[in-house]
């Protein structure tokens, strides 16, 4: 079964709502000792560096062949050493439960929830290459001075998107995407270009 809460099918529905349970139960017991980011940060690193790049251990995860007993076994070996308490303490729950295989849909709204706590906006960047550190630095500054709100990044790569990039912020849309002044450039030229629309933030036109 898919953890990926990203199609609207039963499935899913059922796993986002187990995601919020558990992430609201993760948050909760880490906001006393403020490892709140911590413990998201590391939630992020065992879906994004194990799970997602190891698709047997996702099947693992998922198994009602393999006992319980045997998945926290497995979660101390391979997270104990690397992993805050309290999330090793959740994955060990969830699997007593038979839920481990939610582990991702738990990390989506985790950092829903951790947003939100924090007062940080998401913002959804689009753009024709990969950002380079310094221009997602240079997008991160500009839209936290507009928006006067913490930002987090939520990139993606869009090949079909000739130049510039498309930043949305829940229903506002910041549009630097100048196609036809980019089609004779290329790609390497793209990122570059990019980064000089957020340097003039007067470039940019925003519309609900």
């Amino acid at each position: 079964m898919s953890e990926t809460a990203s199609h609207s099918t039963v499935l899913d529905v059922g796993a986002e709502k187990l995601g919020k349970t558990y992430a609201r139960a993760l948050l909760a017991a880490t906001q006393a000792d403020g490892s709140t980011e911590v413990v998201v940060q590391d939630l992020n690193a065992v879906c994004d560096e194990a799970l997602q790049h190891n698709p047997k251990l996702q099947m693992a995860f998922e198994s009602p062949q393999i006992s319980a007993d045997e998945k926290c076994r497995v979660v101390d070996r391979l997270f104990g050493g690397n992993s805050h308490p309290a999330l090793i303490k959740l994955m060990k729950v969830m699997a007593g439960r038979g839920r481990l295989g939610y582990l991702a849909a738990v990390r989506d709204a985790a950092v829903d929830l951790a947003d939100e706590a924090a007062g940080r906006v998401v913002a959804e960047v689009r753009t024709a290459v990969p950002m380079s550190d310094q221009l997602r630095g240079e997008v991160t500054e500009q839209l936290s001075q507009r928006l006067g709100k913490s930002v987090r990044l939520r990139e993606s790569v869009d090949a079909d998107l000739i130049g510039g990039m498309i930043i949305r912020v829940g229903d506002t849309v910041f549009d630097s995407s100048v196609a036809s002044r980019l089609d004779k450039l290329g790609k390497s030229a793209a990122a570059g270009f990019a980064r000089q629309l957020m340097e003039q933030s007067d470039r940019f036109s925003s519309s609900a």
